[in-house]
C-alpha cells in the first residue's frame, strides 16, 4: 500500500531514474536505443498486417482453408497469454534480458513460419512467434519507463504514434508487394534483418541495472491467468462465427474463463511473487487507465475493421491500398499525439487529454454512425479525423499515467497490464461490434433482396471485392445499404461505449509527473545507458 501511496502522491523512489531529474541534454545513446525500440515495436505491429495480406496466397499453396482462422488466432492467443508474463519476468530478472529473449523467440517463430510446409506447421510456428511478440510491446514500454522520466516521456509519444500509423498504413502495401514479388515466405523472413538490427543496437548501448531475484516464479498464477485469457479470447473469436453464442462450447469456455480468473485473483493474494500484483490496482489512476485502455482497444480495432469495409463496399474504394483509406484517422492521431506529448512535457499537466479524447472519440464515432450510401469520401474522411484526434489524446497518455502511478519495481507489470487490457478490449470490440454488424447486414439483405439476399450472406456478411462484383445490380445496391446499416449499428455502439472514457477521465487525479526540473542540491543522475 505504501508503494501505491508514494506513486499517487508523486513522491520519488530513492535511486530510481525518475527521481534523478531532467537531464540537460539527451545522450546520443538514448536516441540510438529509442531507434532500436521503435524497430522492435514496428515488428510487433507490422507482422499481422503483412501476413493478413499474404494469407490468400499462403492458403493457395499450403491448402487447409478450414484452418485459416487459426493462423491469426494462434498468434493472438499466444501474444495475449504471454504479455503479463513478460512484464513480470522483466521486473524480476531484468528488463534487457527479458526483452532480448522475446525478440529472439519472435525471430525464431518468424523463420520457422517462413519454412512451414503445411497449415498445421504454420499455426504452431505462429504460436511461437506470438509468444515472442507478447514481450515486444511490453518491453518497449517498460524500457522507456526505465530510461525516460514520465515528465520527459511525452516527447516520444509522436514517435510511437508514428510507428503505429506507419504500420497500419504500410502493412498491407508492404505485404502485397512482398507477396507479389518475393513470395509469401518473405512476409515472415522480412522480420529477421529488422530484428537483428534491433538486437545489435540494444545489446551494444542499453545498460540497465541487473537484477537477481531468488523468489520462484508464480507458476500457478501464470497457468490460471493463461487459461483465463485463452478462454476469453476464444469466446470473442469463435462466438457468433464458428459457434453460436448460446452453444455448449461457448458456455463451457465462459465457465472455464470465469473460474480460472476468479481462482487467479484469489491466488494473487497468497502468492509470494504474484504475476500481477493486485496492489497496483489500489492506485485510482492506474485502474482508470486500465479501463480507458480497454475501451480504446474496443473502439479502435472495431473502427479499423469496418471503415475499410465500408469504403470498399459502399464508396467503391480499391482494396489494394486499404491502409491508405485510414490516413485521415491515423494522420490526425499522429499530430494530436505529438502535441499532447509536447504539452505534457512542457507543463506536466495531462488530465485535459483523456477528457478531450473522450469527447472527441464519442463525437467522431457518432458521426461515423451517420454515414450512408450517399456519404462522400471527403465527409467520411473528416469524421475519421475526429476519431483520430480523440485517439491521439488517449493512446500514449494512458500508458504514461499508468506507469507514473506505480513504483519502479512494478514498471513491467504496469506496462504489461495496460497492454493486456487494450488487447482484451480489441478482442471484445471486434467480436461484439462484428456480431452486431453481421446480424444487421443479414437482416437488411433479407428485407431488400428477399431469399437472394439471405443466400448471398448465408456464409458471411462480409463479401470480398470479387464476390461483390459478381452480384446483380439490385443485389449489389441492397448490399451497400446493408453495409451502411451495419456500420451505423457498430459505430453507434462504439459511441455509447466511448462515453465511458469521458466518465473515467473525470475521476483521474492529476498527480505531478515524476522527473520534473532538478533542484540545485539534487545529485546528478547515473546514466542508464552508456555513451556511444
Amino acid at each position: 500500500m505504501a508503494d501505491t501511496q508514494a506513486a499517487e502522491t508523486g513522491q520519488e523512489t530513492p535511486g530510481a531514474p525518475e527521481a534523478l531529474g531532467k537531464p540537460e541534454k539527451e545522450p546520443k545513446s538514448v536516441r540510438v536505443v529509442m531507434l532500436a525500440l521503435m524497430v522492435a515495436m514496428m515488428l510487433a505491429m507490422l507482422d499481422n498486417m503483412i501476413v493478413g495480406t499474404a494469407m490468400p496466397t499462403i492458403v493457395g499453396e499450403l491448402g487447409g482453408l478450414e484452418h485459416l482462422s487459426w493462423v491469426v488466432t494462434a498468434y493472438t492467443l499466444a501474444t495475449a497469454a504471454a504479455t503479463p508474463l513478460w512484464g513480470k519476468l522483466g521486473d524480476m530478472y531484468g528488463r534487457k534480458g527479458a526483452f532480448m529473449t522475446s525478440i529472439v523467440i519472435f525471430l525464431i517463430g518468424s523463420a520457422l513460419s517462413g519454412m512451414a510446409q503445411d497449415m498445421g506447421q504454420l499455426i504452431g510456428f505462429r504460436a511461437i512467434q506470438g509468444l515472442g511478440a507478447g514481450g515486444l510491446m511490453v518491453g518497449v514500454m517498460a524500457i522507456i519507463g526505465d530510461l525516460v522520466p514520465p515528465r520527459e516521456r511525452g516527447k516520444y509519444q509522436g514517435m510511437m504514434a508514428g510507428v503505429m500509423a506507419l504500420a497500419m498504413i504500410g502493412g498491407p502495401l508492404v505485404g502485397g508487394t512482398i507477396t507479389d514479388n518475393w513470395g509469401w515466405r518473405w512476409a515472415f523472413y522480412i522480420n529477421l534483418p529488422l530484428g537483428v538490427v534491433a538486437l545489435a543496437a540494444i545489446s551494444a548501448v542499453l545498460h540497465l541495472p541487473k537484477k537477481r531475484n531468488k523468489t520462484r516464479i508464480d507458476y500457478l498464477g501464470a497457468a490460471l491467468l493463461t487459461l483465463g485469457i485463452t478462454s476469453i479470447v476464444l469466446v470473442t473469436t469463435w462466438g457468433g462465427s464458428q459457434y453460436a453464442w448460446t452453444s455448449a462450447r461457448i458456455m463451457e469456455l465462459i465457465a472455464i474463463g470465469v473460474v480460472a480468473l476468479v481462482g487467479f485473483v484469489f491466488w494473487q493474494t497468497k502468492a509470494a511473487e504474484p504475476v500481477l500484483p493486485l496492489h497496483i490496482f489500489r492506485s485510482r489512476n492506474f485502474t482508470l487507465m486500465s479501463i480507458i485502455g480497454f475501451i480504446v482497444g474496443f473502439v479502435m480495432f472495431g473502427a479499423t475493421l469496418f471503415l475499410p469495409l465500408y469504403q470498399q463496399s459502399v464508396q467503391g474504394a480499391s482494396a489494394t491500398n486499404s491502409g491508405l483509406l485510414l490516413l485521415p484517422m491515423l494522420g490526425a492521431m499522429l499530430v494530436t499525439s505529438m502535441v499532447a506529448g509536447r504539452v505534457t512535457t512542457s507543463t506536466g499537466r495531462y488530465k485535459i487529454f483523456p477528457l478531450a479524447g473522450g469527447v472527441l472519440l464519442t463525437i467522431g464515432l457518432y458521426l461515423l454512425s451517420t454515414m450512408d450510401t450517399d456519404t462522400t469520401r471527403f465527409t467520411s474522411g473528416v469524421y475519421m479525423a475526429v476519431v483520430g484526434l480523440g485517439m491521439g489524446c488517449l493512446m500514449q497518455i494512458t500508458m504514461l499515467v499508468a506507469q507514473n502511478s506505480v513504483e519502479m519495481k512494478d514498471m513491467g507489470v504496469a506496462s504489461s497490464s495496460t497492454t493486456l487490457f487494450r488487447t482484451l478490449g480489441s478482442s471484445f470490440g471486434v467480436a461484439i461490434m462484428g456480431a452486431l454488424f453481421n446480424n444487421r447486414v443479414k437482416d437488411v439483405m433479407a428485407e431488400r433482396a428477399g431469399s437472394l439476399g439471405s443466400k448471398i450472406t448465408e456464409q458471411s456478411a462480409q463479401l470480398d471485392a470479387k464476390s461483390l462484383a459478381k452480384l446483380p445490380a439490385a443485389a449489389r445496391e441492397a448490399y451497400q445499404h446493408a453495409v451502411s446499416a451495419g456500420t451505423h449499428s457498430a459505430f453507434l455502439l462504439g459511441a455509447v461505449i466511448a462515453v465511458l472514457v469521458l466518465a473515467a477521465a473525470a475521476f483521474v487525479k492529476e498527480v505531478p509527473l515524476r522527473g520534473g526540473p532538478q533542484k540545485a542540491d539534487e545529485a546528478a543522475p547515473m546514466p542508464a545507458v552508456e555513451a556511444v
